[in-house]
């Protein structure tokens, strides 16, 4: 009979394995493995056979050698304006969302691509991109979106953080999906994922204007101290919400942000 030797390279790859599993029975049995194993300069002699043997369960191979995909990391999106001027205005929480995320997990936001200042980082074990459009509000998909296409993020890990005139001042509340509630920032970016609407957003509740005053300009009104006091510990709030959406999943993070206990605990 003669004996036909299988060229085959051991590595860490599940792939050479898939390879050579079929013939792998015989292989084990013949002489010319026995001289090989034998051999002072094989590589063979530490490599564990066991789940290759005739009888083992499929399932179990590819369980010992499966290869884990590298994860898809999160982009958390800040919205505002770009410029000095709107910096500290109501419309541009997002902003300072994102750069309270930054600062308290130590990533650099001085990459410039895709219309947007980012940063790559991570929380706890988890990959996140940091973004905050530089392209003004009103056309915030044109950053988003192919930064989305691009890094192929699923959109149920895309956050979106924006100011809300519908919500109480320095209140958060946390959606995993809806639609833009007249807010343009989020309508360009619904656009520009093709009407999908499935994606978490964390709103920001800058309170409505007083009297008749024109909701365009109360949006790009600063602070006064008293309400950056309060903000700030919404920040605050907001960064563990998101810590705990990366880490231990939606419903934990809505359950803490919609929490009146929130406050309690940061206070």
């Amino acid at each position: 009979m003669n004996t036909t030797t299988i060229p085959v390279q051991i590595s860490s790859s599940a792939l050479n394995y898939c390879y050579f599993r079929s013939s792998c029975s015989y292989f084990l049995s013949s002489s010319t493995f026995r001289k090989t194993l034998k051999s002072p300069t094989s590589n063979w002699r530490m490599t564990n056979f066991a789940c290759l043997s005739a009888d083992s369960n499929s399932d179990d191979v590819a369980t010992s050698f499966s290869i884990k995909p590298k994860p898809k990391p999160w982009l958390v999106v800040g919205l505002g304006n770009p410029g000095k001027k709107y910096n500290g205005t109501r419309h541009n929480v997002g902003f300072e969302m994102v750069d309270a995320i930054a600062e308290a997990e130590g990533i650099s936001m001085n990459s410039v691509s895709f219309k947007a200042m980012f940063g790559k980082g991570y929380i706890g074990k988890v990959p996140i991109i940091l973004s905050k459009p530089q392209t003004f509000m009103n056309v915030s998909g044109e950053s988003v979106g192919p930064m989305v296409s691009y890094y192929k993020i699923p959109l149920n890990q895309v956050l979106v953080i924006y100011d809300d005139l519908d919500l109480p001042f320095a209140r958060l509340r946390l959606l995993p999906k809806g639609g833009h509630g007249g807010h343009n920032g989020m309508r360009s970016i619904i656009d520009h994922f093709k009407g999908n609407r499935d994606f978490p957003r964390l709103r920001i509740g800058i309170g409505r204007p007083p009297g008749k005053m024109d909701p365009a300009s109360f949006v790009l009104r600063p602070f006064n101290k008293q309400e950056r006091e309060e903000l700030d510990m919404t920040l605050q709030g907001g960064l563990e919400a998101i810590r705990i959406l990366l880490l231990e999943g939606f419903n934990k993070s809505a359950t803490f942000v919609n929490s009146a206990k929130r406050l309690e605990q940061l206070s």
